[in-house]
């Protein structure tokens, strides 16, 4: 006869914590997705609020901040899909999209700059994620969220698509648009400093 391990329950949740100990976490997950101050905070307020009603379903398999973000992330998607079926598609003129930039191949064009930086190293430098957060900042609204779904959550392609209420084409076109703003970018903050 073989004896089950006894399961553990998961640890106890004390929503009174919440804010104090991830409130500014999720107020900045919440600002860099959605760029305007008091949505953020009524996003995050509805998060407390949810996670507060489903704190019963906390199974302790993840740690209660990664949980909180999930139910963020989740409140952040749902108003960013309201949000485009208000504003509808817009698609970005043709001339914008760079195609300067690429040979038929989709090579540069022109040389990009020497970047002698270990990727791994900038990402856990705190400099470095200030600088890449002010460049996101500073990218138009519907750039920004388009890139941050796709390359920052690794949300799919077609769920971003459905999220944002746009063609494939126009996702992949705002990409290749934030891509070449954030390399400007972090050339003249970052890189042009540390060469």
């Amino acid at each position: 006869m073989t004896h089950a391990k006894p399961k553990t329950s998961p640890r106890a949740l004390d929503p009174a914590q919440w804010v104090r100990l991830h409130g500014d976490v999720l107020f900045g997950y919440a600002m860099l997705r959605v760029r305007d101050r008091e949505v953020a905070e009524d996003l995050v307020q509805e998060c407390l609020m949810g996670a507060y009603e489903a704190r019963h379903r906390f199974t302790g398999e993840a740690a209660e901040r990664t949980w909180l973000v999930g139910i963020l992330k989740h409140k952040i998607i749902d108003h960013l899909r309201k949000q485009s079926r208000r504003q509808g598609d817009q698609a970005l003129p043709q001339q914008a999209l760079g195609e300067a930039h690429f040979d038929r191949k989709g090579h540069w064009v022109e040389h990009t700059s020497a970047w002698n930086a270990d990727p791994k190293t900038l990402i856990e430098n705190r400099e470095f994620q200030e600088t890449l957060a002010g460049c996101i900042a500073a990218l138009p609204d519907k750039l920004a969220i388009t890139f941050i779904l796709r390359e920052i959550d690794g949300v799919e392609s077609e769920e971003v698509c459905t999220i944002l209420g746009i063609t494939s084409t126009n996702m992949w076109a705002r990409i290749h648009r934030a891509r070449l703003s954030l390399r400007s970018c972090l050339e003249s903050k970052w890189f042009r400093d540390v060469r």
